[in-house]
């Protein structure tokens, strides 16, 4: 049975960090895409960052230059490591694995649509006070 945990959440103040971690168990990461996601309350899903198969990053344009998304195959974790936090980054973070079989546009041009993911986990909370 596949499953992703999510852990590292917390409260910080602005301008803080944090780094978040998805230990996947009942399935290897090594060579698959994985996505961090967040909902703040009230709004929709978002992408946050992503890793494709071959390891390269992307990340939304409210992240760039903030966040940095790795994963460690050995272990199975994607992480993804928050610098400079702001109040707006306030959400619950989810990461994703296991894009659908039947997706067939470009990785990079769809990582950031929560639905092409099979798998997601529970969320932690980020709370980031002014």
């Amino acid at each position: 049975r596949i499953q992703l945990v999510e852990s590292g959440g917390g409260s910080v103040e602005a301008g803080g960090s944090l780094t978040l971690s998805c230990s996947a168990s009942g399935y290897s990461i090594r060579g698959y895409a994985m996505a961090w996601f967040r909902r703040a309350p009230g709004e929709q899903e978002k992408g946050v960052a992503a890793i494709a198969g071959d390891g390269t990053p992307m990340y939304a344009d409210f992240v760039k230059g903030r966040f940095t998304i790795s994963k460690d195959n050995t272990e199975d974790t994607l992480y993804l490591h928050m610098n400079s936090l702001k109040p707006e980054d306030t959400a619950t973070y989810f990461c994703s694995a296991q894009v659908d079989l039947n997706i067939r546009d470009p990785y990079k041009e769809v990582w950031y649509n929560p639905g092409i993911y099979v798998y997601e986990g529970q969320g932690t909370q980020v709370t980031v006070s002014s």
